[in-house]
């Protein structure tokens, strides 16, 4: 299934073997974690391609009903309110087409990881905890489980499934206990989740982007 891809993409200095499709947050786009592809130290012969998906542009509620790049809308302070379901399956359903691409360029599924920020982990947990077929990982930062109250029902991943979360302690946007309780609830469904606290806000720092290198080596060497 062929689609339209509007990412940021950054091709493998040797062969592709695997793929790394990171989301960005609200009101950001695919350009924003471009530069720290080359933090994370990554040897050439893992073969890795980077893709920086573009989110839709839709009005933020929260925002004053702005137009922005986002995942799906936001409409109260507290992210549990009013849940914007339709936009979060709609944006799940379009990463797995990105994933689906890859593994129709020949890459094994259990080669790709799914990582993103803020929103974009939210639907990265989303999405693939739903996709049909083994990926090597999720990477979650500074973001929190959607639709949780769906998860038991849905979640069709293997429980052996690599998950990494990471959240800053002084995060003002998405506080660190809605990142801690949604990594429990994940762990109370038989999920293993590695979990990591920085002392920052809602950012990454250099301390968590040498774990996510360590994090992905191990996952795809």
């Amino acid at each position: 299934m062929s689609f339209e891809k509007d990412a940021i993409i950054i091709e493998p200095k040797e062969a592709h073997k695997a793929s790394v499709i990171w989301l960005h947050g609200l009101g950001a786009d695919g350009h924003d974690f471009e530069p720290i592809v080359p933090e994370l130290g990554l040897p050439d012969n893992l073969g890795i391609r980077f893709i920086f998906p573009n989110a839709p542009k839709r009005p933020v509620t929260i925002n004053g009903g702005m137009a922005m790049r986002a995942w799906y809308d936001v409409k109260s302070p507290d992210l549990r309110d009013k849940e914007d379901s339709v936009s979060i399956i709609e944006s799940s359903n379009l990463i797995n087409n990105y994933i689906n691409a890859e593994i129709e360029a020949g890459i094994e599924s259990n080669k790709i990881i799914l990582a993103g920020f803020s929103q974009g982990g939210a639907i990265t947990l989303h999405a693939g905890l739903r996709f049909p077929s083994p990926l090597a990982g999720l990477l979650a930062l500074s973001c929190y489980l959607p639709l949780p109250e769906q998860l038991k029902d849905e979640a069709i991943a293997d429980k052996s499934m690599a998950i990494m979360m990471a959240h800053g302690i002084s995060d003002p946007v998405i506080p660190v206990v809605q990142g801690r309780a949604s990594s429990e609830t994940l762990k109370e469904h038989g999920y293993l989740v590695e979990w990591h606290e920085y002392m920052m806000q809602h950012s990454v720092c250099l301390e968590e982007i040498t774990a996510i290198g360590s994090w992905i080596k191990r996952l795809l060497a």
